[in-house]
Order: C-alpha cells, then structure tokens, then sequence
C-alpha cells in the first residue's frame, strides 16, 4: 500500500511537529496502561484464569472486562487492534458455544490450551524484561495473535516498544527511515526494528513512544487513502435518531448474531444469518460484507444518517470502535460517532439504494451535501472546492492497480464480464497522468477526462482478438499505400507498442500507459514475441534485436501496462505461463453495493448476490454476471421497464449461452422462472417481473430500516 504522506521528508516534518499538543492524549495513555498493569499484574499472569482473559464468556453488568476485552476497547488511547474478528486473540469462545482456537491449541480442552497459552505469554514478559528479544520466536502460539501481543509488550515494557502494532503499518514505517524487514517477521520484530531507527537518529531525541506514533499516523498513515462513505440508517424511518444523536452513536439491528467480533469472515457470518433468517436463495453474503464492514469502521470514517431515500438527518465522523452491547433492548451493534445536524437536509432527487440499511454514499455526493449544495443545482455547477482539485485520496481499487503497476510493471484486471475493468483501467490513468480529481467527479466529467488523456497519448488503448500479430503490436512488413509503383510495395511499420516505447524513451520522466482491452482474446506469446522478456522491470532498458528488421530495441523504463480479461471467455490458468510470470493479476468481481436500489418489492443488491451464488454453484464463479448489467448510467436501474430489458434482454441471453441449451441446467439457476415445458425463460410483463424476481431469489433476511 502507498504511503500518504503530507511532508515527503520525515526529518524534516519532525522538526515542525508540535509534541506539546500530547500533553493530555499521553496522560489518558498513561492512565490506561496503569489500569492494566492494576488488574492484571505482572506477578500475576501465572495463575490468571482464562475466564479473566478470553472473550467471548458470559459476563454480569457491572463486572470487570476480560483482558481481551480490555485491551482491544477499553484502551485506546495505549493504541489500536480494533478491526477484523476475536481470532486476533487466539482463543476466544464463540456464540456456538465452542472455543476456536489457533492451530497450535487446536485439539486442546479450553483449559489445556489456555495454560499452554499463558506460559507462552509469561516466558515472553520475562524474556522481555530480561531483553532477550530473540527468545521470542520460540513462542508458536504467540505468533497468531501479533497484535495483541505487541500492544501487551509495549504495555508492560514500553521502554522497548512503541505503541505501534499492525504489521503491515510498522513495515511501512521502517521503510520510511530506511530500515528493512525481515521477511515473515512478527510485529513485534518490526516494531523493535523501527525503536532502533527512532533512537538512531538525533531529531527524535527526547520523544516518547506515544509522540513517536502520533507523528508518523498523522504524517505518514499507511492506510488506504479512501475508505467507502456508508449511509446507515437509524431505525425504520429514523425511529431511534433521537437515541443516537444523543448517545453520540450509530447502531444497527440483527442482534440475534450475537457479536460480530466472533466471526472470521463474511461466509461465517452469512450462516449465523442463514440459522436466524433462513433464505431461498441460500442467505445474504451482501448483508454479511455490510456488517463486517460497519464492525471495522475506523475513527475518521464518515458516514450519513438518512430518513427514507430523500432526507439527511446528519453526518457523522467515526470516533470509537465497534462494541456488542447486549444490554441495550434493541440494536446492540454500536459504533461511537460524533454527528453533526447542520448537514441536514432533503436532497432534490430519492437515492433508490437508501431503502436498506447501509449503502455507499457517492465521494462527489457526500462533498455536495457537506458543502450545503446537495439539493441546489446539478452537481456540474455545486461541486465542493475540493472537488476542483486534485483529491488527497483515491479510491481503494485505483490504489492496488498503482500499487501493482509500481511493483510489476503490468497488471491484468480479471472477472466477470460487466464488473468495470476496464473503467477501472482507465481510473488508474487518470491517476496516473494528474487527473485523478476527475475520480470524483460527475460521470460527465469523468468521461471528459478519459477523453483528454487518450488525446494526450500519454495513454493509448487498443483492442486484441483472435488475428492481431506481432505486426500490429512490435514490427512488420505491411503494404505501403503511399507508394506509387506497379505492384505491391511492402514497409516496415512500427506497431503500436513500439510507437508507445519511442514515446516513452522521448519523456522519461512521464509515466506512458498501455491499456489492452480484452488481452486474452489475442495469441499472447505470438504478440509479444521476444519481448516477454523486457516486461520485467529489471529488464527495462536492456537492448535486443528484433526478430524481423534486427533492430535494437529495449523497454523503457517509464512504460506500464493495464490489460482486461473476461474469465467467462478464457480463465487465468488457459495463459501462457511466462505470459502469466510477468503480469500481476488483480480480480475484479461483481459488486452488490454498485446495484444497491430496488424496483418495487426487489431488493437489486440480494436479488444480484443470490443470482450470482446460482451461477457459481451450478457453473462458476467465472461465469457470474457483472454489475454493470443492472445500471443505467452509472446508477441502479430504477423502473420495471429498465428491469424488464436488462432481465429479458440482457441476463437471460448470457445465462442460455452460458447453460448451451441445458434447459435443466438454466432451470437450476432461475428455478420458477424457467418454463418446465419448453426449457426456456418466461416471459412476463415488467409490471410483473420485480416481485417474481424478489419471490424466487430475495426471501428472507429483513435490510430495509430506510
């Protein structure tokens, strides 16, 4: 991931920082490492009972928290393990009433595993207060709860730790002083490897650990730049934003699944809702990447109270971490937010995905509506000033295509067809060539920056299929139309990469991109010829000559490589193999969230997810279909017309190509929507169409608090 940086030089942004401002974050640091070390004791870990440390046990109101407990909610001022499930914990016990375990306690009885598990974690606070850090690699459980046993050192022995402790964060960090890291390290190596940096250089004398962290979040924060904007709502029709405005919180439902902390993943967590609400369609993955999602939220992420599909409540910026508050009556998922009403509003036009639950809030949207200019105009004329202007963050997708790209030198976006490979590709150009403002901006300006950068011819775009050569794409002979001669005069013609590389050597210093659409409908290693070779990055610039006219000819360095593959047509295993060694390959699967609307009765998100899981169950997940399917420029499809032909016209023909006449096959996708004489999909009214869709796939689980 990319470092975000405000000052390119650390040095020099550390003499501007203002460790005074501290003064009271480090004295409620120091409080609450001083509530640890009361109630648990070093002397004491050796007997301390696992009912004291794991969570996930019944507890009284009012009783003390476990450590677990404590550790990651009850002190973040010591610094944050928030985020992704109890297994960080390495044991914990779950809402079905088993203990999960990590693999080296896995075939334990609870309390066997723990006294295996406490030792560990007693031999590590004496190796540590002996400083024999190396002792540490011997400890096996430890390892799979990094986390939270790098905040526990830098609690008891914070003169040898930092209260830094997300592996990929300390990595970015020692890079950024210029250390390295050894590979496969645990946090806790990384974060004494970065407290060796620190103490190495003079502008850090006489800081704590707690300014040290502080400065390099706030200067140099390794996450990604933008995280999605959720609008969640407060109840159905906004009951309950009296209780959250006033609790300075943000809560939603589904309370019989217990805490979310518990699950591991999104298809844990969709059976728990399968065993409450069970579906036709097999239950709602949808659902269950919403949850996690709002159980990770972070402090600064912002999010939007709605009432119906029309009117804003507030904004709110995230300031705590998800808790499981099962003493409240109703709707005990709460995450601490401070809300700010002055954003309230109608809006001029309903947003069709707010009738659920959650649902992304638009970048270009959400600046309109805390610009006060979400219902005056058109978003042409009422864009925020920072839409004018570069952004200082860009979407998660673009990021890991720059990041591939800076890594590889090429990357190839693969999925289904209809999931925006290639509006993909064509963001990370405007990324890229210093258009990136355009990302958030209206699809008309974001079509008109597409349209300038493939002008400028810092980025080209070609198409590849089945009789496109090595002489389109490097050099060959091809007949010379200007000759004027008796007969056939043939030249020798530069392709479009070897064009692309001329351009590139004559700027080095921009970077020349390269988008090919559908790349695996082309005889790749028939197109590229020798230069599969040159792709590499330590490759680039090293000279060999061309099979047809025996000239010299090398890669620049400066020159990427976006390519797009329908896996329906060909997967990724079909590629050439030195091709496939050259290319990163980043998926680019359907997404729920682009459709989340509804055309009458039909939830479009579930009625998507479960289409979907159909396919992949009876066919694959190659031959799911995209999203793109059911949006008419660039929003969900709002009326049953648009249904109908997006259905009929769309859908329908995909899947009979895919099933090639199999009518049982067809009949195991669409079920009651296939017509059991004739094999083939029915045909209905659109009047008709969204509640046979939502009868056939969308039964169960409730998502509609709007």
């Amino acid at each position: 991931m990319t470092v975000v940086m405000k000052q390119a030089n650390p040095w020099e942004t550390a003499a501007t920082f203002d460790r005074t401002a501290l003064a009271e974050v480090e004295a409620a640091a120091e409080d609450e490492r001083k509530q640890v070390l009361a109630q648990f004791p070093l002397e004491e870990w050796a007997t301390l009972p696992l009912s004291r440390y794991a969570l996930g046990q019944p507890t009284s109101s009012g009783s003390a928290p476990t450590y677990c407990r404590l550790m990651e909610f009850g002190t973040p001022h010591l610094g944050s393990i928030k985020g992704g499930s109890a297994a960080k914990h390495i044991m914990y016990h779950h809402r079905s009433g088993e203990w999960r375990l990590a693999a080296p306690l896995r075939g334990m009885e609870p309390e066997s595993a723990w006294t295996t598990l406490r030792e560990q974690f007693v031999r590590a606070f004496e190796a540590v207060a002996a400083e024999d850090f190396d002792a540490l690699d011997d400890l096996d459980a430890l390892r799979f709860g990094p986390t939270l046993v790098t905040k526990s050192l830098a609690t008891y022995f914070p003169q040898h730790f930092l209260p830094i402790y997300a592996g990929e964060h300390l990595r970015n960090f020692v890079v950024l002083l210029g250390g390295s890291v050894q590979s496969g390290a645990p946090a806790w190596h990384s974060n004494r490897r970065l407290l060796e940096l620190v103490r190495e250089r003079e502008e850090f004398d006489g800081w704590t650990g707690h300014q040290v962290m502080h400065f390099l979040y706030e200067y140099f924060d390794p996450r990604p730049r933008q995280r999605a904007i959720w609008k969640i709502a407060p109840g159905e029709r906004g009951r309950l934003w009296d209780e959250f405005r006033d609790g300075e919180t943000v809560r939603v439902g589904w309370d019989e699944v217990g805490d979310l902390g518990q699950y591991q993943s999104d298809t844990e967590l969709k059976k728990a809702l399968d065993e409450q609400w069970p579906r036709t369609s097999g239950g709602s993955l949808t659902l269950a990447r919403r949850l996690l999602a709002f159980r990770d939220l972070e402090a600064g992420d912002r999010i939007v109270a709605n009432r119906g599909t029309d009117e804003i409540l507030a904004t709110g910026t995230v300031s705590g971490s998800y808790r499981y508050d099962n003493d409240l009556p109703e709707y005990q998922h709460l995450v601490p937010v401070t809300w700010d009403d002055s954003h309230a509003q109608k809006l001029p036009k309903p947003q069709h995905g707010w009738r659920s639950t959650f649902a992304k809030v638009d970048p270009s949207l959400f600046a309109r509506i805390t610009n006060g200019s979400a219902g005056l105009g058109s978003p042409e004329t009422n864009r925020s000033p920072d839409t004018d202007r570069a952004p200082a963050t860009l979407p998660e997708d673009v990021e890991a295509v720059l990041e591939a790209l800076n890594r590889k030198g090429q990357v190839i976006l693969h999925g289904p067809p209809g999931t925006g490979k290639t509006r993909l590709a064509l963001g990370a150009a405007l990324a890229l060539t210093g258009y990136a403002d355009a990302l958030a901006g209206t699809p008309d300006q974001r079509a008109a920056a597409q349209r300038e950068i493939l002008q400028s011819r810092r980025v080209h775009m070609v198409t590849f299929h089945p009789s496109y050569g090595y002489e389109d794409f490097i050099e060959g002979f091809k007949p010379d139309l200007s000759a004027t001669g008796p007969g056939l005069t043939l030249a020798l013609t530069d392709g479009v990469f070897h064009s692309l590389c001329a351009k590139a050597d004559a700027q080095p210093d921009e970077t020349v991109l390269l988008i090919i659409d559908e790349i695996n409908r082309g005889d790749l290693p028939r197109i590229f010829g020798e230069l599969v070779t040159l792709l590499e990055l330590d490759k680039r610039g090293m000279p060999i000559d061309l099979s047809v006219s025996g000239r010299s000819f090398s890669v620049p360095p400066n020159i990427r490589i976006i390519g797009t593959m329908n896996t329906a047509d060909r997967s990724i295993s079909h590629l050439d193999a030195a091709v496939r060694r050259r290319f990163a390959f980043l998926p680019v699967g359907p997404d729920p969230e682009a459709v989340s609307g509804a055309v009458g009765p039909l939830d479009l998100a579930q009625f998507f997810e479960a289409l979907n899981t159909r396919i992949s169950q009876h066919l694959d997940g190659d031959h799911q279909i995209g999203h793109a399917y059911l949006l008419r420029d660039d929003e969900p499809i709002a009326t049953e017309d648009d249904l109908a032909a997006a259905f009929h016209h769309d859908v329908i023909p995909l899947l009979e190509d895919y099933c090639l006449g199999q009518a049982d096959l067809l009949h195991r996708i669409l079920g009651g929507l296939v017509d059991a004489d004739t094999g083939r999909a029915a045909l209905m009214s659109p009047q008709d169409l969204p509640n046979a869709l939502a009868t056939e796939f969308t039964t169960g689980v409730p998502d509609t608090d709007a």
